[in-house]
């Protein structure tokens, strides 16, 4: 009987070995990318200037690519901004990058090279327009900008188009009625604390570290852009509907704005790519931009927007085809 007993309780307990193997390997085969080998290659990301959002996101993003596609190279270029990097994707000159949505309506308003092509992967965070003068400075209103020496981005850039919009909202003529500077968050900051420019211009997601790092040793303040002006900058043209009035939280700068938001203008950031991209790599893609949010988020704080439920909404842009796939792979 022992014996009896004993031979049912091994074949019982090889049975459940065997039925704990077999959910094991559901499990290991539910992960898996169904057998799909990660892409390789090499790929041009096309980012922005230094101490901007868009250089540390692309920064922080290929790290996590090259942890799901080991063997795929990501060549990270500098940029002057939104417009250059538009224009670089849809040329060919690079394969994905971030631009606002006002710099691909622009673009594809003005029927350049290759907009036909442009396709979005995802919608990102925000940014935000942040007007930066000397604490002790005279200036409280766009207005007061006429006459001085006003930062409004390089010529490539996204600052530059949105700097010039307000300023014309503003009744400003950005070419004659102020002195135009050239320059973005990577010179702006020190030209403000030498006293060689009265006032910068940026657009970015919050917090931008070049301005974190000018909180720490230089008094300055935001300048209000309220929501008149946002009006009156829809009435410029079609891309301008991507610009919607808001406030900068008072914890962007929490040393700056001493508990205070600030009305601004805010506008969406899309990731992107182009039609011909391989559909395959583009879904990878896609997958990393979304799962590593959180880790992201860790370091660039409006990573943290990121969100599944939003980022098929790359408006002006349709959907890549593998952005498409992966949209519809993990919906509910």
């Amino acid at each position: 009987m022992l014996k009896l007993f004993s031979r049912i309780g091994r074949r019982r307990a090889l049975q459940g070995a065997a039925a704990g193997f077999v959910v094991l390997g559901l499990l290991v085969w539910w992960l898996m990318p169904l057998g799909d080998e990660p892409p390789t290659g090499t790929i041009t990301f096309s980012t922005g200037t230094p101490l901007g959002v868009y250089q540390k996101y692309g920064s922080l993003l290929r790290a996590e690519m090259d942890k799901d596609m080991p063997g795929l190279k990501v060549k990270l270029v500098n940029s002057d901004g939104s417009q250059e990097n538009v224009a670089r994707v849809a040329t060919g000159h690079a394969d994905f990058t971030i631009a606002a949505a006002d710099a691909v309506g622009t673009y594809e308003m003005d029927n350049k090279p290759g907009a036909a092509g442009l396709r979005g992967v995802a919608r990102l965070y925000d940014d935000y327009v942040q007007l930066i003068v000397e604490r002790d400075s005279d200036i409280d209103s766009v207005a007061d900008l006429r006459g001085k020496r006003v930062a409004i981005g390089p010529d490539r850039s996204g600052v530059r188009l949105i700097a010039d919009r307000v300023l014309t909202a503003a009744g400003i003529d950005p070419k004659k009625a102020v002195e135009p500077v050239a320059a973005g968050i990577d010179t702006g900051p020190d030209l403000l604390k030498q006293g060689k420019i009265d006032a910068f211009f940026w657009s970015g997601g919050l917090p931008t570290d070049g301005l974190k790092d000018l909180a720490e040793h230089y008094a300055f303040k935001f300048v209000p852009i309220g929501a008149d002006l946002v009006a009156k900058m829809h009435e410029q043209g079609d891309a301008t509907r991507y610009y919607r009035a808001t406030n900068m939280p008072e914890s962007a700068y929490p040393g700056i704005q001493r508990g205070a938001t600030v009305p601004t203008i805010a506008v969406s950031n899309l990731l992107m790519t182009r039609k011909d991209m391989d559909a395959r790599l583009t879904e990878w893609v896609t997958k990393v931009v979304i799962k590593s949010r959180d880790g992201i988020g860790k370091r660039v704080h409006s990573a943290q927007l990121v969100d599944l439920r939003t980022a098929i909404y790359t408006d002006p842009l349709a959907l890549q085809e593998g952005a498409r796939r992966y949209y519809r792979s993990v919906k509910p």
